[in-house]
């Protein structure tokens, strides 16, 4: 059993080889730590490890957990482990080996490798099925019905690696998943594919998840067919936050730039007008919209620099409140019920020391997680989210997040501390795809 182990795992080099007699000493040992040493060893005999899966101390199973000597016979057994630092270690071990399983290995290990793998898929704990999904995400070698299971996932911080990743979703399966009306974020996640066919971009695009078509619009790499921008155009007027994606999509037939130019902001009709791509009357037809605008509106109404300015100014008001002592939840209630939605999102930028850029983009996601996840950081009580959930966001009240009985947050930290590095790096792709433009 030993030598096929080291055949499938290749493992020998690394560990002081440790003979039966001395293993059986060190595992009798009362010190969990000699029982570490025999448990993270690689040459140890598979019937030892198998004999240690079972051990009280977690640490010791723990350490089982992540030695790829393991026979898979005890991986099942820690697969159902009651301590969940043990399965997550597991889960880091068994994602990055099975797809290493080939026709070498015998039927019956590939078999209890994958109901392990699908033991792990079904844990009730968000942290195993996500480890298992960022290992899986990008291999082309994956179990496919794992990567089938884990898509389908109803955590986002699950299922939207491999939606956005995995080379084994085929258009059939993501345009399936997009129509059956998924958890929020999920079409988004699929927007944000690499070399996203037309198909997909069609469906996205036709469909009313907001969110998914800004990051369609903002995927330069997706195809998305001449017909499909024109309907977008068509209802871009009441969406600001496809107005640049649009106006910046790498294909732009004129027609469309005509039709955009009536409606952006000025700063976005430069863009249009600097487009190499566009022909010379285009331009000067976009020169002449530009005019009868300025004519009707009585002059630009709002430039970037004065936005910014805006920004700035709210910025240091609220950097102001914090030094006084007086950045609380009431001033920020206050300010919600004053109409002062700029100061509320820069009191959350200071409170939570997060650029007001990445409060905006959680709050205009319409995400009752996200906007848990910025209350939390900002150190302000889960009631105040429900508030910004329902005043801000309008999000429905069957549809907004909770708070416990308690009155604490519903989501574990590590959940919320996700969903903030989630909307950042949304937030910092599309100012990296902005700059690279300009």
């Amino acid at each position: 059993m030993k030598g096929l182990l080291q055949r499938i795992f290749h493992i020998g080099a690394g560990s002081p080889a440790l003979d039966y007699e001395e293993s059986k000493r060190l595992i009798q040992s009362r010190n969990p730590a000699d029982r570490r040493l025999v448990a993270g060893n690689l040459q140890v005999q598979p019937e030892v490890l198998y004999f240690l899966a079972t051990d009280p101390d977690h640490t010791v199973r723990t350490a089982v957990a992540s030695n790829e000597a393991t026979p898979v016979q005890a991986d099942l057994i820690l697969a159902r482990d009651r301590h969940e630092a043990v399965r997550a270690d597991l889960a880091r071990k068994i994602a990055r080996l099975a797809p290493t399983l080939t026709q070498r290995q015998s039927d019956r290990v590939k078999e209890i490798t994958y109901e392990v793998l699908e033991e792990l898929v079904r844990d009730q704990a968000v942290k195993i099925r996500r480890i298992v999904a960022e290992t899986l995400k990008s291999m082309p070698d994956a179990p496919a019905e794992i990567v089938q299971l884990l898509a389908r996932d109803a955590e986002l911080s699950v299922a939207g690696p491999l939606l956005q990743y995995s080379p084994l979703l085929t258009d059939e399966d993501l345009l399936d998943l997009v129509r059956q009306m998924p958890i929020p974020g999920a079409v988004r996640a699929i927007a944000q594919r690499k070399g996203l066919s037309a198909a997909l971009s069609a469906e996205i695009g036709t469909g009313e998840d907001i969110d998914a078509v800004t990051a369609l619009l903002s995927n330069s790499s997706a195809q998305i067919r001449e017909e499909t921008l024109d309907l977008l155009i068509e209802r871009a007027p009441a969406h600001k936050a496809w107005h640049r994606p649009l106006v910046e999509r790498p294909r732009l037939s004129d027609g469309a730039a005509r039709k955009l130019a009536r409606f952006v902001a000025h700063d976005l009709i430069q863009r249009l007008k600097a487009r190499s791509d566009l022909k010379a009357d285009t331009v000067k037809a976009l020169q002449a919209i530009v005019l009868a605008r300025l004519e009707v509106e009585g002059g630009v109404a709002e430039e970037p620099a004065s936005e910014v300015a805006a920004q700035d100014k709210l910025m240091e008001e609220a950097r102001r409140l914090k030094e006084a002592g007086k950045l609380t939840e009431s001033a920020l209630v206050d300010a919600l019920i004053g109409g002062k939605p700029g100061l509320v999102n820069a009191g959350l930028a200071v409170l939570a020391e997060q650029p007001l850029n990445v409060v905006e983009k959680i709050l205009s996601s319409h995400s009752p997680k996200g906007i848990t996840a910025i209350v939390w950081k900002a150190g302000l009580p889960m009631r105040f989210s429900v508030r910004l959930q329902s005043v801000v966001a309008r999000i429905p009240a069957p549809q907004t997040l909770k708070p416990r009985a308690d009155g604490g947050f519903p989501l574990s930290e590590e959940a919320l501390a996700w969903q903030l590095g989630f909307f950042a790096d949304m937030t910092a792709e599309g100012a990296q795809k902005q700059g690279a433009v300009q």
